[in-house]
């Protein structure tokens, strides 16, 4: 009976959409404009045998992920309906403008109110609660590995939660067999049961059994008991634990889940962001090198994206290094093996600006193995040819940097940079 009323509203909710959509697009027409989807992520649904009963999930994939066999970091959130848009939108934000590694995002949907009450709280008196061990398990030996098996994810996986999904990503946390290596709990319920979760986590911390990153927050709220847990942190924490409590005296509950989990975020890659004004700060290319190695120990990881391997680039020439290129470019390739190509294309875009066309295509030719699946080491070399006045080979190179973008399903923004 309850799959069937799912069921229903689900179909409901579809053909309200599918109205609300053809009423857009109806009076898009009628303004002779031209319209196309703009589609960041999409919902699934799969046969729970634990909760036995259809359970949907979103995945918002990070940009360049069908560029490669490349694996990444997830990032669960708790509460997708309502969390999951703008969450997978400031993880991909971030990622673009270099201050956290790209991630996959996967939004854990509940089935309404009573569902997102009961799977995030423990047993208590209150038949309304109690549902946090079925659903640890749903998650343990259903969905993760689901994720597993049809997405490109690493070994790092991170779980979000704010408000009472905050208070499951604490109970989580104190979990043996939690799937999870990193946690954010924005404003968690502590309150519940009489401000126990507390005291579990204290005593796991005198026992030094938990070890992965948490942060956690609070806005202006009362008595929401996460000073309490700040509490026991703050006493019984080991010094190698990484872990943060910020409060919002300028927000409420409401409104900080977006500030917190953005301060959340950043405390997966703290000072990840480097330009090339800080690498001048820094020093020679070699004390850069060594920077971005100690990035490589953060919970997420560290390899040279477009933006790094383009800052990193003008860097290099303002700080007058060129002429050392094959050195820095070994030295990348010893530390950073993924990021030699990327780093090479941004350096011979450099080169090619400068006119120093020959020593351009040079390097582009050390990278081609891996550089000809690159709609960016197309576009250099097609720059290299029309600068050389073969116009063929050019123009050759051009529709292989837009045919690649496409099939990578690259975002519009590198697709019109590409042309």
């Amino acid at each position: 009976m309850k799959t069937a009323i799912y069921f229903i509203k689900h179909l409901l909710t579809l053909l309200l959409s599918l109205i609300i959509n053809s009423q857009i697009m109806a009076h898009a027409s009628s303004q002779g404009l031209q319209h196309t989807a703009i589609v960041s992520a999409h919902e699934y649904t799969h046969q729970s045998s634990v909760f036995k009963q259809p359970r949907r999930f979103m995945v918002s994939l990070p940009e360049r992920y069908y560029a490669s066999d490349r694996h990444f970091p997830t990032l669960y959130i708790i509460d997708a309906d309502f969390q999951f848009q703008h969450v997978s939108a400031l993880v991909k934000h971030l990622a673009r403008m270099g201050k956290l590694p790209p991630m996959i995002v996967v939004g854990i949907a509940n089935q309404g109110d009573d569902d997102y009450l009961y799977t995030t709280t423990w047993a208590t008196e209150d038949k309304a609660f109690g549902g946090a061990a079925e659903f640890h398990h749903y998650l343990t030996g259903e969905l993760v590995p689901l994720i597993n098996k049809e997405f490109k994810s690493n070994s790092q996986k991170a779980l979000a939660g704010y408000s009472l999904g905050g208070l499951f990503t604490l109970y989580s946390m104190m979990q043996q067999d939690s799937p999870f290596n990193a946690y954010l709990a924005m404003s968690p319920s502590a309150w519940f049961d009489d401000y126990s979760v507390a005291s579990k986590l204290e005593s796991l911390l005198q026992k030094n059994k938990l070890s992965a990153p948490l942060f956690f927050s609070v806005a202006r709220e009362e008595d929401m008991g996460v000073d309490k847990v700040a509490a026991a942190f703050a006493a019984s924490a080991d010094n190698s634990l990484q872990w943060q409590f910020k409060s919002y005296p300028t927000e409420n509950h409401f409104t900080t889940a977006l500030p917190a989990l953005y301060d959340g975020l950043q405390f997966l890659a703290p000072n990840y962001a480097t330009d090339g004004t800080d690498m001048l700060a820094i020093g020679d290319y070699q004390a850069v090198i060594k920077h971005f190695q100690t990035l490589q120990k953060q919970w997420g990881g560290f390899q040279f994206e477009w933006l790094q391997a383009y800052q990193f680039a003008k860097y290099l020439f303002w700080s007058k290094q060129v002429d050392k290129v094959d050195e820095i470019l070994a030295a990348i390739e010893q530390s950073f093996p993924e990021s030699v190509t990327i780093v090479s294309i941004e350096i011979a875009k450099g080169l090619l600006i400068k006119g120093d066309n020959q020593h351009a295509k040079t390097i582009l030719e050390k990278v081609k193995l891996e550089g000809e699946q690159s709609p960016n080491w197309h576009k250099q070399l097609s720059l290299y040819y029309k600068a050389n006045g073969d116009e063929k080979k050019a123009q050759l190179h051009f529709e292989k940097a837009l045919a690649l973008a496409d099939k990578y399903q690259f975002e519009s923004w590198e697709i019109w940079e590409l042309k």
